[in-house]
């Protein structure tokens, strides 16, 4: 067995190696990414983006309604709720870094919404099997209603996952991070992140009862050899060379997300609750503390569905 084959055998268990430690970093960091852009807002100068103002009326609007008004509220402000998330968090990276996906791309800025639509309902086709989570109130709508809020609310997350990495990103302590472990870019490797997506996938259809966390890590496994192929971005493309910032700012972006998601999904309605075998305990707000590690994969995934789905589309800075 020549070095390069052994270095590939290995591939999988670094990147299960490699998820474990990162959700342990993204839990122990959380706390000082709020932190430090507190601390740095006295060192920026002064001055609000014109979205940064927009999306904190929406803000100061919306948060409050949501949680205050009575019966269906959250079917019609979660759009603007979180649109005004995506809008503050834009304009935080464009102070911070002086571009933004806002700033570099309008047209792109509006068609992620769009391309966040499928590779949200493809998580909602998976959970029709896994039976993971559902929504309490949506019983009161009709089906048009229900798939048309659904859309309109489902176009909010790749914005916000990848508008909240772009911040994790512009901190010193992720622009310096040294090197770490390499993975090999190489057909054989590809084709083993395939197999093993895979394989993941079919086990959470056959028996989602005790497989379904593997839903939140087999589907970039397989869209990374896509990708690859494709000729459009991978993560190997930085993993080869050691650089883990990509990934380390995607999934503190979706964390950060996750915890905004759960903390106004708490008091709303209609809202999502969850049904996780195994894992009801230790709750944040209604998921389990557990779920949250779910978050982390997730980004992933997003980014490559987005490349998947549209390879041209808007640049990510990470």
């Amino acid at each position: 067995m020549t070095p390069e084959t052994t270095r590939e055998t290995r591939v999988l268990p670094l990147f299960l190696r490699a998820f474990v430690q990162l959700s342990g970093l993204s839990i122990r960091t959380l706390p000082v990414i709020l932190c430090r852009l507190s601390m740095d807002a006295a060192r920026q100068p002064p001055g609000i983006a014109p979205q940064g103002r927009v999306g904190l009326f929406l803000l100061a609007v919306c948060w409050p309604l949501n949680w205050a008004l009575p019966g269906l509220r959250t079917a019609y402000l979660f759009f603007p709720l979180w649109l005004g998330y995506i809008l503050v968090v834009d304009a935080l990276v464009w102070w911070r870094a002086s571009t933004s996906l806002w700033t570099r791309s309008r047209k792109g800025f509006v068609l992620l919404f769009i391309l966040s639509v499928p590779a949200w309902w493809l998580f909602e086709i998976i959970n029709w099997r896994t039976g993971n989570w559902e929504y309490l109130g949506a019983s009161t709508f009709t089906p048009l209603e229900y798939y048309a809020l659904c859309t309109l609310s489902f176009s909010t997350v790749m914005p916000a996952v990848f508008e909240t990495a772009e911040l994790v990103r512009t901190f010193r302590w992720v622009k310096t991070l040294p090197p770490g472990a390499r993975v090999p870019d190489t057909p054989r490797v590809g084709l083993g992140l395939l197999f093993a997506g895979l394989v993941m996938l079919a086990l959470t259809v056959l028996w989602p009862k005790f497989f379904y966390p593997l839903v939140w890590i087999s589907l970039v496994f397989i869209f990374e050899p896509m990708n690859r192929w494709l000729g459009r971005p991978y993560f190997l493309e930085w993993l080869q060379h050691g650089d883990w910032r990509p990934v380390i700012s995607l999934s503190l972006g979706a964390l950060i997300c996750g915890f905004f998601w759960e903390m106004w999904n708490y008091w709303s309605w209609p809202q999502w609750i969850y049904h996780t075998p195994g894992a009801q305990f230790l709750h944040v707000f209604a998921m389990p503390l557990l779920g949250y590690g779910g978050y982390i994969p997730f980004a992933l995934e997003l980014f490559a569905l987005k490349n998947l789905l549209w390879g041209p589309g808007p640049r990510l800075e990470l």
